[in-house]
């Protein structure tokens, strides 16, 4: 699983080709399959017999596969959007996504991923491109999270953990729902839950996630040393704590990077509503945050 590996804008030149487009079409409609299995197959961790599964659940689930499919990609999608129309305005060069297919059937999909030239942009630009992506996903995140939970039934035994900011709407939207209760999974709370996972993840402030670049833009270098703590302190937390499942993120974003590369610093000032906005936001990994996602007995 965006515990799974997050959603980046990376460094990366955005060169436009035809091998590009094609293999980025191909990534979409791979991605388009794999989680509308997902969704048929019932969000099924378990890896072995998934062929059968799919093969006897699709007759009669394959609209829970396709409203799946369509929510988790709008999601992915506005989040992508999010950044590719904030890089155009910035004139910043940045690719289309590339979607990442997942065969196994948890959720069929790690995200996406896009490149972005973000050496040149400075820090106000860096900003706007890096917060509109989860500011888009989530306009489309939580009202998808909502309607799955109006529609659901309540779960004692559901296997995916949810965050606070799910529990308080759960309150907010299903107090005929008991207190520690869940959702029996359904399509549009999935898609919901995958959209929370993977926004929570792209904003830890470290390296080039979401939220490292967020936080640079706000605090400029000094954003490495809030980097660097928050790596310690996971590894420090998973040892205490026990959590190693969190072991493989931990690798991937020491593997990416701690601190964020160096950008153009002539520009304007970030300026105080962007400021605001910035440190507001660096509160999204703490309302999304899931420390055990899905508990398998």
């Amino acid at each position: 699983m965006e515990p799974v590996l997050p959603r980046f804008a990376s460094d990366l030149p955005a060169p436009v080709s035809r091998r590009s487009l094609r293999l980025q079409f191909l990534l979409l409609v791979a991605t388009a399959a794999t989680t509308f299995a997902a969704g048929v197959a019932g969000w099924e961790p378990a890896v072995l017999g998934l062929d059968d599964r799919i093969a006897e659940q699709l007759p009669v689930h394959w609209q829970r596969g396709a409203v799946y499919m369509l929510a988790v990609m709008a999601v992915l999608m506005a989040h992508e959007a999010g950044h590719f129309i904030a890089a155009r305005v910035h004139a910043i060069p940045a690719t289309l996504p590339f979607f990442i297919p997942v065969p196994v059937l948890l959720t069929g999909t790690l995200g996406a991923v896009i490149g972005m030239e973000g050496a040149r942009a400075n820090r106000r630009q860096l900003f706007d491109i890096a917060i509109a992506g989860p500011i888009a996903g989530l306009v489309i995140c939580l009202p998808v999270l909502a309607l799955g939970m109006l529609q659901g039934t309540a779960s004692s035994t559901s296997p995916f953990a949810m965050p606070p900011i799910a529990r308080w709407m759960l309150g907010l939207l299903r107090p005929d729902i008991p207190v520690g209760s869940n959702i029996e999974p359904n399509a549009l709370f999935m898609a919901g839950w995958v959209g929370l996972l993977v926004t929570g993840l792209n904003m830890i402030p470290i390296g080039q996630l979401d939220g490292g670049h967020v936080s640079y833009a706000v605090f400029g270098r000094r954003a490495h040393w809030i980097a660097r703590g928050i790596l310690l302190a996971s590894i420090a937390a998973i040892v205490v704590l026990g959590r190693f499942n969190w072991i493989a993120m931990v690798v991937i974003v020491t593997l990416m990077g701690t601190d964020h590369p160096p950008i153009r610093e002539n520009g304007p000032p970030l300026g105080l509503a962007r400021t605001v906005l910035g440190l507001v936001s660096l509160l999204i990994p703490i309302v999304t945050f899931m420390p055990e996602p899905l508990r398998i007995e």
